[in-house]
């Protein structure tokens, strides 16, 4: 290690003697005919460099600084724009293509100026954009895309080692993900099947050019989601010369290639290979994880009314567990209980688009198959007599959807329909304990449906722009069972509006219902004769009405500050039958989500206000400070509402990154989040040894819900970059220390069984007959925590 840091004082005591310059190249079109536009004035924002596009809409601007910039756009006829961040490099083609918007004919309208953060009529509220210069530099995040999101107002997380997302409120199993318009169930390893989180995210960032977050407001061609939708845009893929990245990070080696396959097709892939297994042993750990996971895209420029894109991102997650870790009270727990999992998923899809006149058609057709195994044995001896789980379960879906968009006279138009053919497969076995004596549950499940789905939105301005109204509605429906298969039944209007009061200060607001299909675990339940439970219970869609209103102010061109109030109700949400609590309090933990009987009687709301401002200053510094106070209530078995597990109540977050010149970047993160509830676990139950040798942990006494809560958490991250131009190749390495001053988060008490001398479980009354023994049990209290640094190395050539 001494030998890398002195590697590194020489290369940066040289740094400017290898400083280069870069070609930034691409092409300016209308966003709508896809037309080249001529003579567009180019330059690199904040700076007096720049150039103009030919008679094809081509541009070369020569003699840029490699590494993040943007570029602001101009055009007689064309609405002004500024770019998202670009990461240019010196060794590699930077090819970007650009689309612009055709603006107003009319002389009185309103002046629009460019803006660097992102406008949409259909969503004036609720909508930030994530560059990719803020998540490559992220403190904390190690260029994980979900711990980058956690920036932002509304997002929660319940612990520091898992990527679960609640956004205002709402569970895990609320957000949907796509990547250039194609839907990905599963946007992490080791996922939770039947919601969305893990520990480790599966995009490779190099492919991501931005993000697109929607806390409300969503479009509607992006429908089955309740708290928010992510939508990630893709690098442009370039069939020029090809080169390669390497990155060697704290737990993964990756390696990125773009090259070309046809004088119109370009290509880049990836393929991670993680060592977390080796880091865990090492550290002790009760459990070895590791992943690989794939991701590819093409993209065909067949002529200028057609091209197609071809994309996938897959995984493979293996887990097996450490029988030789360090037998502390707390390891032994683990061991005991935790089960062996590992899964495989993919992706694949395809986009075509086809440009009319001032409209468009787009066509996307994808597949996506997640297969999760899960088995434990009783101290992990694996014979059949010590079998307590075997799970196997698959879920495959097969969609298309067809979108057309258009703009009219200043309307813009969009409306589509989609369809899906879903396949669940599940085989069963699971030793329970419940009404006082064990059981099994023992059941295959194999279930296929159809969805379908209409949707159309338009948006018009009024009032020389000062007003812009948009307005949508979307359909669902499927043959899951009559409770679903109306579309009227699933219909979702929404409204939204934005008016500037005064020059850059505006009113915005958005209102609007949307729907959720139940996860498919919940759709395939059956018990043990095969019946489908929750069928037979009336199943429905989830259902959310949104209400959203707040203040929009643009000091100057680089700052944006927004105060949003927001309110959510839920209703015919799952309720759990076997614990008498609300499905929305659940999903937030390793295994599996939705398997069990429900009934779709819960309730809820969450509602809460958030502030965010955001500047990026000239000299390189860039600032978010995001507050959310948020209230997030579930009906229980009495129909009163009590808090969720996603009640935090308080969550600030302080972002800050700083070019500090030679191509030095610092970046800091301080992030407070208010203490979660959570249920206390039930002594007497737990006690049973038939009740804790069927689930080897202690039980929850749910008649307490959520009464108890956690301390408030607060961590501090830390990264410094370095980034080292050469003619041939560029070096970057990088330092990320997370939890710098070791902040313990507390959590939730367990309990463990005692251990004699013979390291063997305590029965407190040995004599009584079985069902009435009693483990000896004793309260176990953890905090979760440390300071976790981590170097990461990066090759371009």
């Amino acid at each position: 290690m001494k030998h890398l840091f002195f590697l590194i004082i020489i290369l940066s005591a040289t740094s400017g003697i290898f400083a280069q310059k870069a070609s930034v190249k691409g092409l300016v079109s209308d966003a709508y005919t896809n037309q080249p536009v001529p003579f567009v004035n180019i330059i690199v924002y904040q700076s007096t460099q720049g150039t103009i596009t030919d008679t094809l809409g081509q541009f070369d601007l020569k003699g840029v600084k490699a590494g993040f910039i943007r570029l602001q756009l101009s055009s007689l006829g064309y609405k002004p724009l500024i770019t998202e961040e670009l990461n240019i490099s010196q060794i590699r083609n930077n090819y970007f293509e650009i689309k612009l918007e055709s603006s107003s004919e009319s002389l009185e309208e309103v002046q629009v100026t460019a803006s660097p953060y992102v406008v949409k009529p259909e969503a004036p509220v609720s909508l930030r954009r994530i560059g990719i210069d803020q998540i490559e530099k992220s403190a904390g995040a190690n260029r994980d895309i979900s711990k980058v999101l956690q920036s932002f107002p509304g997002v929660g997380s319940a612990s520091t080692f898992r990527n679960d997302l609640f956004v205002r409120g709402g569970g895990p199993s609320e957000n949907r993900f796509f990547i250039d318009g194609i839907e990905i169930p599963n946007l992490n390893h080791f996922t939770t099947q039947g919601a969305s989180g893990g520990p480790v995210g599966i995009l490779n960032v190099d492919f991501i050019r931005e993000v697109d977050f929607y806390s409300s407001a969503f479009p509607v061609s992006k429908g089955n989601a309740l708290s928010s939708v992510f939508e990630f845009k893709q690098v442009d893929v370039q069939n020029d010369k090809p080169h390669f990245k390497g990155t060697l990070g704290a737990s993964e080696v990756s390696l990125t290639t773009t090259a070309p396959l046809s004088d119109k097709t370009g290509l880049i892939a990836s393929v991670r290979q993680s060592y977390l297994q080796f880091l865990f042993d090492g550290l002790g750990l009760p459990f070895l994880p590791t992943f690989t996971d794939f991701q590819f895209k093409t993209k065909t420029r067949i002529d200028t009314k057609n091209e197609i894109t071809f994309l996938g991102v897959g995984a493979i997650d293996k887990f097996k567990l450490n029988k030789n870790a360090e037998p502390t009270e707390e390891n032994n727990y683990i061991l005991n209980y935790l089960p062996v999992n590992n899964q495989w998923n993919y992706t694949i899809g395809a986009a075509y688009k086809h440009y009319l006149e001032r409209s468009y058609l787009s066509v996307f057709v994808s597949r996506n198959h997640l297969n999760n195994e899960v088995f434990k044995y009783q101290d992990n001896i694996e014979t059949p007599e010590n079998l307590l789980t075997d799970y196997n379960s698959d879920e495959i879906e097969n969609k298309l959807r067809v979108e057309y968009t258009a703009r009219p006279n200043d309307f813009t138009i969009n409306v589509g329909m989609g369809a899906q053919y879903v396949q669940y497969f599940n085989q069963t076995y699971n030793k329970i304990f419940e009404d006082g004596e064990p059981n099994e549950i023992n059941y295959s499940s194999d279930l296929d449906f159809v969805k379908w789905s209409m949707f159309g939105s338009v948006s018009h301005p009024f009032i020389n722009n000062r007003l812009t109204l948009s307005a949508g509605l979307r359909l669902d429906a499927n043959s899951y069972s009559d409770k679903m298969n109306k579309l009227l039944d699933q219909f979702s209007p929404r409204i939204a509006a934005s008016y500037m009061i005064v020059p850059d200060f505006y009113f915005n607001m958005n209102v609007g219902r949307y729907y959720q299909t139940p996860a498919y675990t919940t759709m395939g339940y059956r018990n043990n004769n095969g019946d489908l439970v929750n069928k037979n219970n009336g199943l429905k869609y989830l259902q959310s009405d949104h209400l959203v209103g707040g203040l929009e102010f643009r000091p100057n061109q680089r700052t944006k500050v927004t105060l949003e109030g927001f309110y959510k109700v839920y209703d015919d949400y799952p309720f759990s039958v076997s614990d008498s609590v609300s499905m929305a309090s659940k999903g937030g933990d390793f295994g599996i989500f939705g398997d069990e009987e429900v009934t779709s009687t819960s309730r809820g709301k969450a509602y809460g206000a958030e502030l965010l401002i955001r500047t990026r200053t000239i000299n390189g510094l860039n600032l978010i400070a995001a507050y959310t106070y948020v209230r997030s209530e579930f009906s229980d078995w009495e129909d009163k509402l009590v808090p969720s597990s996603w009640d935090s109540r308080h969550l600030f977050t302080f972002t800050g990154n700083k070019g500090l010149g030679k191509n030095w970047d610092l970046g800091v993160k301080w992030r407070f989040v208010g203490g979660l509830p959570y249920t206390p676990y039930d002594y007497d139950q737990s006690s049973l040894v038939l009740a804790w040798d069927a689930q080897n942990r202690q039980y929850l006494d749910y008649s307490q819900f959520n009464t108890q809560r956690l301390a408030s958490f607060h961590q501090l991250d830390l990264r410094v970059d370095k980034t080292w131009y050469f003619k041939k190749m560029t070096l970057g390495f990088y330092i990320d220390i997370q939890n710098l001053y070791n902040q313990q988060a507390e959590q939730p008490p367990q309990l463990i069984q005692e251990l004699d001398g013979n390291n063997q479980p305590i029965i407190i009354n040995p004599e009584a007959p079985i069902e009435e023994q009693r483990y000896a049990l004793k309260e176990l209290n953890s905090t979760s925590g440390t300071i976790l640094p981590t170097v990461g190395l990066m090759i371009e050539f």
